[in-house]
């Protein structure tokens, strides 16, 4: 947390209220997330908002240029990444601070962007434009964006679980545990699966799943489990659509079946177990071998025949 659609909508929000004001002063509390700090105190002030962007989990500021100096002629971008429990929200100067809260930009019109997180686990740095596009491009493609063929392509033949390559930031950008939860489900895939043993035909149905819970969970404004809030201050409503995040225990949707939980690429991941039938080991010439219980309980079978048979 946040994933794509609570930093989409931020963004939104930011992108209401923040263009074409001026920042014109910046105060820091605590910096171990920011890259560099002097460079962010002293090289916003002045700067003019022009417009406000997502990229994966990223948000990306764009400021423009600025009197003074050659190097202020350069347009720049504010990116920050709101980690696990970061908040961007714009309000009055004179509104309560929050705890936790160690950015402060001023505006030009008496309010404030303030950025708050209790577990500092977030990043915050300053970029000239030359460097924004090789920053975009270390970042997987756009899940939102992705053609089905060039979907099919990224993923078809590689042996990871289809769950690790969902969350692999390199493959697609902005995806994190629970929508990846959310589209197998969806897709009715394992998340164990090999992405390597999926059909082509499952992958455009993972790609239409993914698209789907994306967009749905940004019309209801991310959801909000523990800290996440809008621009606004405001929490979101999606986590009451949750079909299998967070709810081991408790009946799916579609079968009835409990859902489950299981650690798959290093995370929690729920699933049904009636609807995304768990990956086969020890099938006919997958070339695995039959593990130790297995070996015992066909010996047990193996006896008891005889004995019937005597």
């Amino acid at each position: 947390m946040p994933e794509l659609p609570e930093v989409e909508t931020v963004v939104r929000g930011l992108r209401r209220v923040l263009p074409g004001h001026a920042i014109v002063g910046v105060r820091l509390g605590k910096t171990d997330f920011i890259d560099d700090p002097v460079a962010l105190a002293e090289s916003l002030p002045g700067r003019r908002i022009g417009g406000v962007q997502r990229v994966g989990k990223f948000i990306d500021v764009e400021l423009d240029p600025s009197e003074g100096p050659a190097e202020r002629a350069v347009p720049l971008h504010l990116i920050v990444h709101l980690g696990m429990t970061g908040r961007l929200v714009v309000c009055p100067a004179s509104d309560p601070i929050p705890l936790h809260t160690h950015v402060f930009f001023e505006l030009d019109d008496g309010r404030e962007l303030r950025y708050a997180d209790s577990r500092r686990f977030g990043r915050m740095l300053v970029l000239p434009d030359a460097m924004i596009r090789a920053f975009h491009g270390k970042l997987g493609e756009e899940p939102l964006e992705i053609p089905a063929a060039e979907f099919r392509k990224r993923l078809a033949g590689r042996h990871a679980r289809i769950k690790a390559l969902l969350l692999d930031q390199h493959v697609l950008r902005g995806i994190g545990n629970i929508y990846a939860d959310e589209s197998l489900w969806k897709a009715r895939i394992h998340p164990a699966r090999s992405a390597a043993g999926l059909s082509a035909q499952r992958l455009d149905g993972l790609w239409r799943a993914i698209r789907d819970v994306l967009q749905g969970a940004i019309r209801s404004r991310g959801s909000s489990i523990s800290d996440f809030v809008d621009a606004a201050g405001k929490p979101g409503e999606y986590q009451l659509r949750h079909r299998v995040y967070g709810r081991e225990g408790e009946a799916c949707h579609r079968c009835g079946s409990r859902i489950r939980r299981v650690i798959v690429a290093g995370r929690s991941s729920h699933f049904c177990p009636r609807c995304q039938a768990p990956p086969r080991s020890g099938r006919k010439g997958s070339g695995k071998r039959p593990g130790v219980r297995a070996l015992k309980m066909k010996g047990q079978h193996h006896a008891r025949r005889r004995a019937t048979r005597s």
